[in-house]
């Protein structure tokens, strides 16, 4: 299922008018107009969102399968596919296609709800992944995730998933304080959609019997780690 979820967004992107690639969009201008417009249809407009309107009401699930920009694109395919494969393998197929929905539409509607008044569009799958991330923290802490830092000279190093998911979710926190109008990158639905993906994980996964939980966390730091 995460490969099928980066394929329908690679796909939807690819064949959108954002990538480029579409001659059916047009050229210079004419693009631009199209992606504009591409995007009031698809994505998420808060205002809009909240007139009451049948239609907005689905655009924040539309909204998870459009990116802006090939780095967009790239950048979240990433986080999913590391982090995606072993949150689906313990979730299981449906339940994690579900979960990465309904948290992705939380999220958006989160972020909708914080800026009600706004009528920028928002789009992108980071809600979903960011829930992702939050269930993968609680169920697999102890996984070895190699890591590359801007300020540790892009050396890929391996660090315990706790401190690179939590180290994630604090500046995406700090993002979100520090842009309280919203514009640009909408840290605030990473905020919402990693909490909920982490108490979903907590509330469902918490009675499993314990030799169950650490036998598969055990398991994380073999061949199968990110």
């Amino acid at each position: 299922m995460t490969n099928v979820l980066i394929g329908l967004c690679c796909a939807v992107f690819v064949l959108g008018p954002a990538a480029g690639l579409n001659r059916m969009y047009g050229t210079g201008d004419g693009l631009l107009k199209a992606q504009t417009a591409y995007f009031e249809r698809w994505g998420v407009v808060p205002l809009e969102l909240w007139s009451g309107s049948l239609r907005a009401l689905i655009t924040p699930l539309t909204a998870l399968f459009v990116h802006g920009s090939w780095l967009h694109l790239l950048g979240n395919m990433l986080f999913l596919y590391v982090f995606g494969g072993m949150a689906e393998a313990r979730m299981g197929r449906l339940t994690f296609a579900a979960f990465y929905l309904i948290i992705g539409y939380l999220a958006l509607l989160g972020y909708a709800a914080a800026h009600a008044s706004s009528n920028q569009t928002l789009v992108g799958a980071s809600g979903s992944i960011a829930g992702v991330l939050g269930a993968f923290l609680y169920l697999f802490p102890r996984a070895r995730v190699t890591s590359v830092f801007p300020f540790l000279f892009f050396l890929p190093l391996r660090f315990p998933a706790w401190a690179v998911l939590l180290f994630w979710f604090f500046l995406q926190w700090q993002a979100a304080q520090d842009d309280p109008n919203g514009p640009g990158v909408a840290y605030l639905a990473h905020v919402v959609g990693f909490a909920l993906g982490f108490l979903y994980a907590w509330a469902r996964y918490r009675r499993d019997s314990v030799g169950v939980t650490r036998g598969n966390d055990r398991a994380t730091e073999g061949e199968s780690q990110p």
